[in-house]
């Protein structure tokens, strides 16, 4: 099984080939092509290839298949004795991904998919 690290948004993520990922917003619409470049980490069978931070020439492709909100959080404030009370809600815009392929640099050739 391959998986790779990339990092998105400020987060980091673990990502297989033909699987869903929910990340936060990426511009763009369902069906658009999506193309991650800062992948940290390759891993594919026995063998593991770690980037110092990031590996050169790799890279993980996908699918945008759903714009949306996620779910509300409830931000309280309250100060004791002052009668101060504040409630707010927020709800994060994400996108979920489906990953198409990893795609990493071998020795001097083109990007492959191994």
């Amino acid at each position: 099984m391959k998986l790779a690290i990339i990092k998105t948004g400020g987060k980091q993520y673990v990502t297989r080939e033909n699987e869903t990922i929910e990340v936060e917003k990426i511009p763009g619409s369902v069906g658009q092509k999506v193309i991650f470049d800062k992948v940290l980490a390759i891993v594919d069978q026995n063998q593991v290839n770690l980037g110092q931070p990031l590996i050169d020439d790799s890279q993980v492709t996908g699918e945008i298949t759903k714009q949306f909100k996620g779910e509300k959080i409830r931000i309280a404030k309250f100060r004791a004795k002052s009668r101060y009370r504040r409630l707010a809600g927020h709800r994060q815009e994400k996108t979920l991904v489906k990953i198409k392929k990893i795609l990493q640099k071998i020795s001097g050739k083109k990007l492959a998919a191994n």
